[in-house]
C-alpha cells in the first residue's frame, strides 16, 4: 500500500503552522501550538485515531486562541485531504461514542468529498486554560471544511467542559481512523459515482 502521508506549511499575517501526518502510522504525536489544552486535545485525537501527527504553530495569541485553533484546523484538513489521495479502498465512514467519567461524546463523519458541519455542544466556561471552548466548534469546521468531510459531533451530556471537549476530541479520531481504513473489498471507491 502507498504510504498515506502528507505535509503542509501555511504562513499568514496571523499564524505560522506546519503539520504532517501519517494516516497509517502507530499513534505518535508531536505537537506545540502554544495552547496547552488544545495541544492536550490534539494529542488524544492522534493517539485514538492510530495515525502520527506533527504541528507546530506560531500564532497571535496575545490577540485570543482564536487564529490559532481554526488555522491549525485548516492545516490539518489539507493533510488528511493530501494523504488520503483518491480515497482508493477507505470504508468512507466511520462512528464513535466515547465515555468520558459524566460526559459522552459522538462522532459520526464520511469522507464524502462534500464537506459539512453539524456540531451540537454546549459549553458552560468560556475557557479553559488560554483555550476558548468555543473554538471547538470551529477546529472542526475548518478541519471538515478543508479534508471534504461531512462531519456530525454532539456532546449527547456532560456537565464538565473537559470532560465534553476531551470526549469529542477522541471520538473524532477514532471515528476517522475507521473512516480511512483500507477494506480489501472494496475496488476503486465506496461510491456507485466512482469518485468521492
Amino acid at each position: 500500500m502507498e504510504n498515506r502521508t502528507s505535509k503542509i506549511s501555511r504562513k499568514t499575517g496571523e499564524t505560522d503552522i506546519e503539520v504532517s501526518i501519517n494516516l497509517d502510522g502507530e499513534g505518535k504525536y508531536d505537537i506545540n501550538t502554544g495552547v496547552g489544552f488544545f495541544d492536550h486535545m490534539l494529542s488524544l485525537m492522534a493517539k485514538h485515531g492510530i495515525f502520527d501527527l506533527s504541528v507546530k504553530a506560531k500564532g497571535d495569541l496575545y490577540v485570543d486562541s482564536h487564529h490559532t485553533v481554526e488555522d491549525v484546523g485548516i492545516v490539518i484538513g489539507n493533510c488528511i485531504k493530501e494523504a488520503l489521495k483518491d480515497k482508493n479502498g477507505i470504508k468512507r465512514y466511520g462512528t464513535s461514542f466515547v465515555p468520558m467519567d459524566e460526559a459522552l461524546g459522538t462522532v459520526s463523519l464520511d469522507v464524502s468529498g462534500r464537506p459539512f458541519l453539524v456540531f451540537d455542544a454546549e459549553f458552560t466556561a468560556s475557557t479553559l486554560g488560554n483555550y476558548d471552548t468555543e473554538m471547538t466548534e470551529e477546529f472542526f469546521r475548518a478541519l471538515a471544511f478543508n479534508a471534504g468531510i461531512t462531519l456530525h459531533a454532539k456532546v449527547v451530556y456532560g456537565k464538565n467542559n473537559h470532560h465534553m471537549i476531551e470526549a469529542l476530541f477522541k471520538a473524532l479520531g477514532r471515528a476517522l481512523r475507521e473512516a480511512v481504513t483500507i477494506d480489501d473489498k472494496i475496488k476503486g471507491v465506496m461510491s456507485t459515482k466512482g469518485c468521492i
